[in-house]
């Protein structure tokens, strides 16, 4: 779909508005191709004027000594230029991505789970990889190549000028054609490299999900259908890569075509004068000054068949601007001051009290709220159990009184309203467990210090211990050293509650949300883990979804989902039987 003319705009000045990160080694790489065309014209004239002697004069080369000297260290001097022009940009680019994506990792660290959820991860890992790095050749290749072709074409007119004015006016005339022909060409590109920035960005997506899901896919049977269909989307991107490269080969074809026009309009204006056949001059042309001429022809075009020949990079620039806008919904503000300290609530030491009121969380898409109009208080220090019927509600509220889910309503934690706490000291201070707690490839033993990477193994034994993750582990041959599969692969449902269970009692928060804890655990397990959680939420605020009576009645306090509402519950008269 074709993107408004005035959000293109705001994106081409987002996109110009990312130069000054480059800092000073961006502008160097801008002002290099400037000062190397200044020393270009000096260049030119040292040579015609050394060539002019030897050849038209007959002077032997030792009367150009000085000259032939002076033009080795003016050369010299243009290596050195282009070498730190190119470094410089180089630098300039690569500071640009790299604060590009940091601030997109953070905005994606700040966003809810719902909203990653509703967006392929391929898509997202592309943006942060392909998408910024697309913007490399903007910055390395395309911009220092406009400045110069901005200014040095009208430079080196004006140089020959004084020379001779029919070059020069030739060069004014045929130099404004390339950005003619460039423009034309750059709207066909245009097109072509969106087309092939979103036939990535959803071959990406494709991928990764069907990567993700690649077990279930070979249960199913699905596999060779899938593998077709990523053939095809792959085919797809081939074919609108190929079109971009088509347009670009095309386009500096043509270019060349009138850049070559252009020379040789010079070299037949200067031979036809020498030869007599045009007198334009009364006093005739020099042969210097014809070989100045013919030396700067090339170069007048020169920076105008680089920038052209760089077009597909500002394009492929302009695509990838627009495929993170779309996927973020908006560009990030580079220049906003998004290191600097904001400064927050401090919360009170000790237990966290938790107060929330007129919670409304939809589901992600909007069609269906799943809460509406929930209010919850829990005292500092109390133990809470949470139930109702499935599907009704407990585990968003969870997710939202932990700051995963987006919605409206006040959630006030130790009297401090959500937003104004930090994140790190949100996160240091509450600690969640969902109902499906994610281990990462690794052993049992880095899984349960991934919730405090410094702890020493003897905390981590006594936290395993406290879990009853060794009541399974002494009976595997490594013990805690035993390597699970990405999410827990190789354990049960039960096993890995308690390894994350034991990831939590690493750490000392204030506040706990626990979804479920003791599910999938048969009753004299579930009443050793349950001892467990009970001597480590001493001093600390619990709120507990469960559908365990156990649970129910080891927290005393009870609010059951009744009509929309959260109401309190008597404690249940039977006491259950603890295990052995």
């Amino acid at each position: 779909m074709a993107m408004d003319v005035p959000e293109e705009r705001a994106q081409a000045r987002w996109l110009a508005g990312l130069r000054p990160i480059g800092g000073w080694p961006l502008a160097l790489g801008l002002a290099a191709p400037l000062l190397s065309g200044a020393t270009l014209i000096a260049q030119a004239f040292l040579l015609s004027r050394i060539l002019g002697r030897a050849i038209g004069e007959g002077a032997p080369l030792t009367d150009s000594q000085d000259d032939i000297l002076v033009l080795g260290a003016v050369m010299a001097f243009r290596v050195l230029l282009g070498l730190a022009g190119e470094i410089g940009a180089a630098t300039g680019a690569e500071r640009i991505k790299l604060e590009l994506r940091r601030v997109l990792f953070r905005a994606l660290l700040t966003k809810h789970p719902d909203w990653t959820a509703g967006r392929p991860s391929g898509a997202l890992g592309t943006a942060l990889v392909d998408h910024v790095e697309a913007l490399d050749g903007f910055f390395l290749r395309f911009l220092p190549a406009t400045v110069g072709a901005a200014v040095l074409p009208l430079a080196f007119a004006a140089a020959v000028m004084p020379v001779d004015w029919v070059v020069g006016l030739l060069f004014l005339i045929t130099a404004p054609l390339i950005p003619l022909f460039m423009a034309l060409a750059g709207w066909g590109a245009k097109g072509a490299a969106e087309a092939q920035a979103d036939a990535l960005a959803r071959l990406s997506g494709h991928f990764a999900d069907r990567l993700r899901g690649l077990t279930t896919l070979a249960l199913l049977g699905r596999g060779e259908a899938e593998v077709g269909r990523t053939e095809r989307a792959t085919d797809e991107l081939r074919r609108r890569t190929l079109r971009v490269l088509r347009i670009a080969f095309l386009s500096s074809a043509m270019l060349e075509f009138f850049a070559a026009l252009g020379v040789a309009g010079v070299a037949l204006y200067v031979g036809l004068t020498y030869l007599g056949l045009v007198g334009l001059h009364s006093d005739g042309l020099t042969l210097q000054a014809g070989l100045f001429c013919l030396v700067m022809a090339p170069e007048v075009y020169h920076p105008l068949r680089t920038m052209a020949a760089h077009y597909h990079d500002r394009a492929g620039a302009k695509a990838a601007v627009a495929e993170l806008s779309k996927l973020f919904g908006t560009l990030p503000d580079l220049k906003s001051g998004t290191d600097a300290v904001v400064a927050t609530s401090r919360l009170p030491e000790g237990p966290l009290g938790l107060n929330a009121s007129g919670l409304v969380v939809s589901t992600p898409d909007g069609v269906r709220t799943v809460l509406e109009g929930i209010d919850l208080s829990v005292a500092a220090g109390a133990h809470v159990a949470l139930e109702g019927a499935s599907g009704i509600g407990k585990s968003t509220l969870l997710e939202r009184l932990a700051g995963l889910r987006a919605g409206d309503g006040t959630v006030l934690l130790g009297g401090i309203p959500l937003p104004e706490i930090g994140e790190a000291t949100f996160r240091e201070r509450v600690a969640f467990l969902p109902q499906r707690p994610h281990l990462f490839v690794g052993t049992i033993r880095d899984n349960i210090r991934f919730g405090r990477t410094r702890a020493d193994d003897a905390k981590v034994e006594e936290a395993a211990a406290r879990a009853c993750v060794d009541a399974f582990a002494r009976e595997l041959p490594l013990g805690l050293d035993t390597p699970v599969g990405e999410n827990g692969l190789g354990l049960s449902g039960g096993e890995r509650h308690r390894v994350a269970l034991a990831r939590l009692y690493l750490r000392d928060p204030s506040l706990i949300l626990l979804d479920e804890p003791t599910a999938h655990l048969d009753p004299a397990t579930e009443a050793e883990v349950l001892r467990g959680l009970l001597e480590f939420v001493e001093g600390r605020t619990l709120l507990v979804a469960t559908h365990s009576a156990r649970v129910v009645y080891a927290l005393g306090t009870s609010l059951r989902f009744r009509d929309g509402r959260l109401v309190p519950v008597p404690k249940p008269q039977i006491i259950l039987e603890t295990a052995a």
